[in-house]
């Protein structure tokens, strides 16, 4: 999509602070991070959220998940993590292009609403 923020940084039309990429995903840091680890793992494909997501999709999802914890641990986050996934205006999702946010390095709270994240 021509106006989708996270498609412009995929396709490397906007600069972004980056930890992964292969073919089908890319890591990078939030620029607002709620955290001192703060990173987003999105698929390089335009899904605009996981509601939309489709057995199509499969393997690109499983692939975000085991790259979640590899990126994880290569952050520093031994001691655990965050992993949100905002759906839909109603779930807090902002920027429509499926994305997970990977919060960490410093103790969490149990109330999720406590964390602000687009």
């Amino acid at each position: 999509m021509s106006d989708c923020l996270f498609c412009k940084i995929a396709a490397g039309e906007i600069p972004a602070k980056k930890i992964f990429e292969d073919d089908d995903v890319i890591a990078f840091h939030d620029i607002h991070p709620v955290a001192p680890v703060h990173f987003l793992v999105v698929p390089k494909v335009h899904v605009d959220s996981l509601a939309h997501a489709t057995a199509e999709h499969q393997a690109v999802l499983g692939k975000m998940l085991l790259l979640t914890a590899k990126l994880a641990k290569e952050q520093g986050l031994d001691d655990g993590y965050r992993t949100i996934i905002n759906t839909g205006h109603g779930g807090g999702q902002t920027f429509f292009h499926l994305h997970m946010h990977v919060i960490g390095g410093k103790p969490l709270t149990t109330n999720i609403s406590d964390i602000t994240t687009q």
